[in-house]
């Protein structure tokens, strides 16, 4: 099948045609760069486009959000982005911003108002939810009959903002009987990059987190662990490489999974 390229629309240009989009889809340092998380943002650029939701990116406008300098002790760095990102978000009239990393929906949810800058905050799980809910968006499962799947809880989704279920309730229109492993919502391991440490070299012990959070998911027999971060996603592809499991297990975003149940 001929894939039809998709035209994002940038914000810039949209404004400039007097038009002002509902959401502003913030894209994110590993959605923008990253070539495995790169394809995470096409799926979900599809998805949005496939449910006619009224979007725009920044483009080349969008810049970090200080969450990796805020969180590695740099707060003149992080105040000096967040203002950046707050001038360009006011210059639009930007009102909803809808993220696909939970360190960015995290640190535009809880610390950009302490700068002024309050948006309505939305994790893309959050609106795909919205969408199967309202019965606009049917998911007809995974392709693949009887795959297996269990899910890691990302810590800035989980603990820190709440966001359980909605993951759960969207994988489960997906494939019935999701597979939880041994520590999960609230009591979830990290998956080892947090804080900033996806950026520094291993600290001294007898394993590195990712390769234990791994062997965790691989305990329940699932196909595919999916993941909402990519963060996650680079430290459970890590684990799934070195326990040499790569042929029979996968490792999915679950925009990934929603976009490939609808054909996209």
């Amino acid at each position: 099948m001929e894939r039809v390229p998709i035209e994002v629309p940038v914000m810039a240009n949209v404004a400039a045609a007097g038009k002002k989009p509902e959401y502003l889809f913030w894209v994110g340092c590993a959605g923008a760069y990253d070539d495995r998380y790169r394809k995470v943002t096409r799926a979900f650029v599809k998805i949005l486009v496939h449910l006619k939701v009224d979007f725009a990116v920044l483009g080349s406008e969008e810049t970090c959000t200080g969450d990796p300098a805020r969180r590695a002790g740099n707060e003149m760095l992080y105040q000096m982005q967040a203002m950046q990102n707050i001038e360009t978000f006011n210059s639009y009239g930007i009102k909803k911003i809808i993220t696909i990393c939970p360190h960015c929906y995290n640190i535009f949810k809880n610390d950009y108002p302490d700068l002024g800058g309050r948006y309505e905050i939305i994790n893309y799980l959050e609106l795909i939810e919205k969408f199967i809910e309202s019965g606009q968006l049917k998911l007809p499962g995974v392709r693949e009959k009887g795959v297996r799947i269990t899910y890691h809880d990302p810590c800035y989704l989980g603990r820190a903002n709440g966001i359980y279920d909605t993951p759960r309730k969207v994988l489960g229109s997906l494939s019935p009987g999701l597979l939880e492993m041994e520590r999960n919502r609230s009591f979830a391991l990290c998956c080892g990059a947090g804080g900033a440490q996806m950026f520094k070299e291993a600290e001294k012990g007898d394993k590195e987190i990712f390769i234990e959070r791994t062997e965790e998911a691989l305990k329940t027999g699932a196909d595919v662990i999916a993941t909402a971060c990519p963060f996650c996603m680079t430290m459970i592809t890590d684990g799934i490489k070195y326990k040499n499991r790569e042929e029979n297990v996968k490792n999915y975003d679950i925009a990934e999974l929603v976009a490939e149940s609808l054909g996209l």
